[in-house]
């Protein structure tokens, strides 16, 4: 983890001297991407900001199997637009079958994550896809061939041309994926009409007797999954298991307080994303609902929030009722990101 981010700060900063001889671009505003209410604008970093021609080109790059070493798989496959751009598997299998090793999580809001993977050890989206590309059970690739693949099509020398004024290099394949899944903003379901808009009849009495529960002391589930995109994107451990195969965060920092502390997640579109945990290993929201209720594994690291609940069989179907309405139906089926 360390070496993949220290090699992407080199070729970005590398970029960023040569963007000197290219020709500025200015922004264009696009109607694709809209900003739902109660949500702040998504930031678009100077050197990257949001254009028609980088999110065509992102776009193309997200699903084009082009990316892997063998071209058997890309972004879409480990992240479906039908899921909220996450997976259907534990694992999602790399090139040429390789095993993979955490759950793809949803990019869904991508954009507004302060940075990226389980253990947060990357600090930019651009930065983040080098991991994929370079993990040898994921796209067991180099960046640098994958630019000189795209080199030999004309369509991407003129698509990469029009967005960022140059041929295909790791410049343009990271900014212009990070480009388009920055406007991968979810923020249209049924919860958002009945808190944002006023609907109140676009919650059932269920489903609001849910997000009672879900805000309440007695859960104390929006302490960690807190504010419009139900995440504080700390690091916690919810006592999954006594012991755990993946040190977490402390892949990334070495320091044994980190052991099995991962990235909290978001939860929207979450009746989408199963299986859940950061190895798959719950298969539905209401296994979900039933390991917080029961408090867990008394592992040292144990988020104190995560205790004991005593919840009914009546109280954790209203939880998953709740969780289900977080869904976002335009998101899922907007055609402008397939």
């Amino acid at each position: 983890m360390k070496k993949i981010v220290f090699i992407a700060f080199r070729l970005l900063l590398i970029g960023a001297c040569q963007k000197e001889n290219q020709p500025d671009l200015p922004p264009q505003s696009e109607p694709f991407l809209v900003v739902p209410k109660g949500f702040p604008a998504p930031v678009f970093p100077a050197d990257n900001e949001l254009t028609a021609a980088r999110f065509e080109l992102g776009k193309r790059l997200f699903y084009d199997p082009v990316m892997s070493r063998d071209s058997s798989i890309s972004c879409a496959s480990c992240h479906a637009p039908g899921r909220a751009f996450s997976d259907s598997v534990a694992f999602s299998p790399g090139a040429g079958g390789a095993a993979g090793k955490r759950n793809a999580p949803t990019l869904a809001n991508v954009a507004y994550q302060p940075y990226f993977t389980r253990e947060g050890g990357v600090p930019t989206l651009e930065m983040q896809i080098l991991v994929p590309i370079q993990e040898h059970n994921e796209f067991d690739f180099n960046l640098l061939l994958i630019a000189d693949r795209l080199k030999t099509d004309t369509a991407y020398v003129r698509m990469s041309r029009e967005a960022y004024g140059r041929d295909p290099d790791f410049y343009i394949i990271t900014r212009g994926i990070a480009c388009f899944e920055r406007t991968l903003i979810s923020g249209q379901s049924r919860y958002d009409e009945f808190y944002f808009s006023g609907k109140t009849n676009a919650l059932s009495i269920v489903e609001q007797r849910g997000m009672d529960l879900f805000f309440s002391e007695k859960t104390n589930c929006s302490n960690c999954h807190a504010g419009f995109n139900f995440s504080n994107y700390a690091f916690e451990n919810n006592g999954l298991y006594d012991t755990y195969p993946d040190a977490g965060r402390f892949r990334l920092t070495e320091d044994s307080s980190d052991i099995a502390r991962f990235k909290v997640p978001t939860l929207r579109n979450v009746a989408l994303t199963a299986p859940f945990m950061h190895d798959g290993s719950l298969p539905t929201l209401q296994s979900v609902v039933e390991h917080y209720n029961s408090g867990g594994k008394g592992h040292p690291h144990r988020s104190p929030i995560v205790r004991t609940l005593g919840l009914s069989a009546g109280e954790l179907s209203d939880l998953v009722a709740f969780l289900g309405s977080l869904t976002d139906e335009h998101f899922i089926n907007n055609s402008k990101f397939r």
